[in-house]
């Protein structure tokens, strides 16, 4: 095992996990952000070097004092050879299977592995797969080969326009945390509140304020920079209005260079639906997380 510390190699990692897009999505989008700047003070660990196999993103030892917060404990990982990671991804030092955590990865053949680890540590993993959707912009850039293939056009499609007296384009506070917590399809509980505090102060976050001066519709990043957490109170829906603030936040952070994307439940037909009105593309990987809980703790 390896921690990249080396600027150089962390920009090594990032360089060869985009030749493998769209699979490695997951963390070459945590990776590009470690190479601008870190912001969540993550971590990354390969089994070898420089020809690796595996790449695990992870937090500090530090920053996962807490034994049941799972939004902290999140480990992103990709791998080459998804059937024989299993040693590297069973060491202790590059996860910490007594926690509560989440996996998280754009490759469904990781799941028997997962499993299998997982039985053998008593461990209880539930794995969510969801369709994996990357922004035109980001794909004409990365994987233009998607876009022909496809015949979709390098720019999302401008959706249309809201009623800007009534609404302002605006960004998040930490004070709304608790706003966006309430409708996250994964939070609803303090320390999902205090992931989502974290994404508000860490990333660049888009709104619109309603009529009271307060959120109606939101959009966050997570720390993989993955577009997350979109949610518009029930008054102000079906008004267009989530629409209105992705467009913009892609128009805003695609001038950054930021690699664009988001998931989406299989069961969630609306939102496939706006994503598929803004002309995103659907990747032919999954999105993937594994929720873990070790069988003897009690949280």
């Amino acid at each position: 095992m390896l921690h990249l510390k080396c600027p150089q190699m962390l920009q090594m990692v990032e360089k060869s996990l985009r030749k493998r897009l769209p699979e490695s999505l997951k963390v070459y989008g945590t990776i590009f952000h470690m190479n601008q700047g870190n912001p969540f003070k993550l971590k990354a660990l390969v089994d070898k070097w420089p020809d690796f196999n595996t790449v695990v993103v992870r937090p500090c030892e530090q920053e996962m004092a807490d034994d049941f917060d799972y939004y902290t404990n999140t480990y992103q990982i990709y791998s080459k050879d998804p059937q024989n990671c299993r040693e590297f991804l069973d060491t202790s030092e590059v996860i910490n299977w007594k926690q509560h955590l989440q996996i998280q990865s754009s490759q469904s053949s990781l799941d028997e592995v997962i499993q299998n680890i997982a039985a053998m540590k008593l461990v209880k993993a539930k794995r969510t797969h969801c369709i994996l959707y990357m922004m035109a912009e980001t794909a004409n850039k990365l994987i233009p080969s998607l876009l022909e293939a496809k015949n979709v056009s390098p720019k999302s499609v401008k959706p249309k326009d809201i009623n800007q007296e009534m609404f302002k384009l605006s960004s998040l506070d930490v004070t709304h945390a608790a706003l966006v917590n309430s409708l996250w399809r994964f939070g609803g509980n303090e320390r999902s509140q205090r992931f989502v505090e974290r994404c508000i102060r860490t990333f660049p976050t888009f709104c619109l304020l309603g009529p009271e001066g307060t959120p109606v519709s939101w959009s966050l990043m997570d720390q993989s920079g993955e577009i997350r957490m979109a949610g518009t109170v029930p008054k102000y829906r079906a008004q267009g209005l989530i629409s209105y603030i992705l467009y913009s936040q892609i128009q805003v952070l695609d001038e950054l260079e930021f690699p664009l994307y988001s998931n989406t439940g299989r069961d969630n037909k609306i939102a496939q639906k706006l994503s598929h009105t803004l002309q995103y593309v659907t990747l032919p990987c999954d999105w993937n997380q594994w929720n873990c809980v070790p069988l003897r703790s009690q949280p």
